[in-house]
């Protein structure tokens, strides 16, 4: 008997969990290479588990919703947001996500600026 779940059934779960709506590289993906489905959807149960997780789906959502603002993941930010809509997270939340997200860039840039300033120093 096989439990593994077609295609089709695991592009069902995730419209379920991201308020209806795939991104659009997984309706590519699952025409040009299906496969690929059931290798995503595995690598999201095995990074955001649905249960025995240590953190809660809500934290793990806004997670993944800001580090996908870090590296301006766009498909990965809509993706967040549907499922942000599906878990009721507040407004707040989401945007002290965006908060954090935006700080941690800035101080990449902060850090990044450690060469300019040893040479205005030394001006």
């Amino acid at each position: 008997m096989n439990t593994t779940p077609t295609t089709e059934q695991i592009l069902s779960m995730m419209k379920g969990m991201m308020d209806g709506k795939l991104p659009k590289s997984i309706e590519l993906a699952e025409k040009v290479l299906p496969e690929m489905i059931a290798e995503q959807a595995k690598n999201s149960t095995f990074a955001m588990p649905q249960e025995n997780g240590a953190l809660d789906a809500e934290s793990r959502i806004l997670i993944y919703l800001g580090i996908a603002l870090a590296t301006g993941s766009n498909t990965c930010i809509e993706a967040m947001m549907n499922k942000a809509k599906t878990q009721h997270i507040a407004k707040e939340k989401i945007l002290e996500t965006f908060k954090i997200a935006r700080y941690a860039e800035a101080s990449r840039v902060l850090g990044n600026a450690e060469t300019v300033f040893e040479h205005l120093l030394k001006q």
